[in-house]
């Protein structure tokens, strides 16, 4: 099975490494092409000048690009070269909509469409301990598992094409809910005059522990927040969760709190820091 990766961020650099460690990855191609010269380089794979030519000589293309736009730009250009019965896997994180926009332009060339999302940041991307919520063809997924598990530690068939997006909205609609909760908590004891470390520390093991607490804690509240997962990112998916929210009549308060505190904070200049960075919006200003 010959294996093609497209789009090397910070995500989908560590990623094709790992699918590279199980002896399935064949090529690259990334925008920037210096980075895909670099990881071809190596890891002793082909570098490929362009999409069209990495489609035609791939069973699976696995996809991770930013946006909406980019997904269906990316499909467009497989779909000129994709084999029959090959599998396309976006892990990229977009609209329900555009999965079944780019399934069904995949389906005219009798290729399959995997919205196949991702959550577990940079971290998760480098250690291959992803989890992957996966919309689209059962069997299709089936025939590519070998591919996710070197990702992916916690792989999950949701449904229909455009599932595996949706369960990453409510995932990210969730992420923005705990990162409001744990930088509103830590201010507060900060406030206090409390010994951070230690107020983590026992936090962490009682009901009120979680993974962003475990992970970003300590690091937020001694100022540092080098991106696990870019704020400008996370605003990005919101107001994804957003427009997918509307039609519904379902209330995102706590979303449309976060995406206008991201707001204020990319027009401070801290889009490229962890989202953890909604701290400086919480504590006290001296």
């Amino acid at each position: 099975m010959k294996v093609g990766f497209i789009g090397l961020g910070a995500m989908g650099l560590s990623m094709a490494r790992n699918v590279a460690k199980v002896g399935l990855l064949a090529g690259v191609y990334n925008r920037t092409t210096v980075k895909a010269q670099t990881l071809a380089a190596e890891l002793g794979v082909t570098n490929y000048q362009d999409i069209t030519t990495l489609a035609a000589d791939m069973d699976v293309v696995l996809l991770c690009v930013s946006a909406d736009a980019d997904v269906l730009a990316v499909v467009n250009a497989i779909a000129a070269t994709i084999r029959p019965g090959a599998v396309v896997v976006d892990m990229s994180t977009v609209s329900s909509g555009t999965a079944r926009q780019a399934a069904a332009i995949l389906a005219e060339k009798q290729a399959y469409f995997l919205d196949a999302p991702v959550s577990g940041g940079v971290e998760g991307a480098k250690n291959g301990t992803l989890a992957m919520m996966i919309g689209g063809d059962i069997d299709a997924l089936e025939h590519v598992r070998p591919v996710l598990a070197a990702m992916a530690t916690r792989i999950v068939h949701i449904g229909a094409t455009g599932s595996g997006q949706a369960t990453k909205a409510a995932n990210q609609i969730m992420c923005a809910g705990i990162n409001q909760a744990v930088t509103e908590a830590l201010a507060f004891a900060q406030a206090q005059g409390l010994p951070m470390e230690k107020v983590i520390d026992v936090i962490s093991g009682g009901a009120a522990g979680n993974w962003f607490l475990d992970h970003r804690g300590k690091t937020m509240t001694s100022g540092s927040f080098a991106p696990g997962f870019k704020l400008a990112l996370h605003h990005k998916d919101l107001k994804i969760c957003q427009t997918m929210a509307t039609p519904t009549g379902v209330a995102t308060p706590l979303t449309d709190m976060t995406v206008a505190d991201y707001v204020q904070l990319m027009a401070d200049g801290f889009g490229a820091e962890d989202i953890s960075a909604l701290y400086r919006l919480k504590i006290p200003k001296t």
